[in-house]
């Protein structure tokens, strides 16, 4: 049986413009996988409300589950907790629970709970809130999209409250052999490989070091002793 699959949708004009890093979508490709959850598409778009709405439904459409980040803070370019309403054709309004949990927070640290911030308890019709114990703003579900913040910090902990409410997999497992030969030479004994094993994923990472070529061949599958048979084959075919 085939794992679940998942996508993940990074939104913000900060990080097309380069402004900003996105190092959300690596730390959940690492979670998916360790948990047995398949990450097949990973998507970057700006504050666009068209572009979000419809990449929004074409992925929630396309994948098991989809994870986004960005866009669920107080400010005017705020607007995916928008996009996702319209996407699955939901009203939104500040929502009671949510309003709660911020109006405990800014009275324990000492803040005024805004306008602004209040934009951060609009929650869609229909959805199930996710626990922010960060910065205590929740990011929400609806349908099977997971909608949370895009700080790294606080996007962790999201990723942490999701995961146990997902129905996980296969761990997906993997070996590195180096080989210092170019991709040219090593090519046609990897595709024997990949046709020997064809339930596993076997790829090519290229390097160049102190002038000469090499590759990094990765061998991946949830079964370890297919993989292990693999490498084994693949440090007999280049030995050392």
């Amino acid at each position: 049986m085939s794992n679940p699959t998942a996508a993940m949708l990074v939104i913000g004009d900060e990080i097309l413009s380069g402004r900003t890093k996105d190092s959300n979508t690596n730390y959940l490709a690492c979670e998916l996988t360790k948990a047995g959850i398949d990450l097949k598409e990973a998507r970057v778009v700006s504050d666009d409300h068209a572009a979000i709405v419809g990449a929004v439904r074409a992925l929630s459409e396309a994948y098991e589950t989809v994870f986004t980040s960005g866009g669920i803070g107080p400010t005017h370019d705020d607007i995916t907790a928008d996009c996702i309403a319209e996407a699955f054709g939901a009203s939104i309004d500040v929502r009671d629970d949510a309003r709660a949990l911020l109006a405990a927070h800014y009275e324990r640290t000492g803040g005024e709970l805004n306008e602004a911030r209040l934009r951060m308890a609009r929650i869609p019709e229909g959805a199930e809130l996710i626990e922010n114990p960060v910065s205590t703003a929740p990011g929400f579900k609806l349908g099977n999209v997971h909608v949370m913040a895009g700080v790294p910090s606080v996007f962790h902990a999201m990723v942490a409250s999701v995961l146990p409410t997902l129905t996980g997999g296969q761990p997906l497992l993997s070996q590195t052999l180096r080989i210092d030969r170019g991709e040219g030479d090593i090519a046609g004994p990897l595709a024997k490989l990949a046709e020997a094993y064809p339930d596993l994923s076997i790829g090519s990472y290229p390097f160049q070091q102190n002038g000469a070529f090499g590759s990094n061949v990765v061998v991946r599958g949830s079964d370890g002793a297919r993989v292990d048979a693999a490498m084994a084959e693949l440090a007999k075919a280049f030995p050392a």
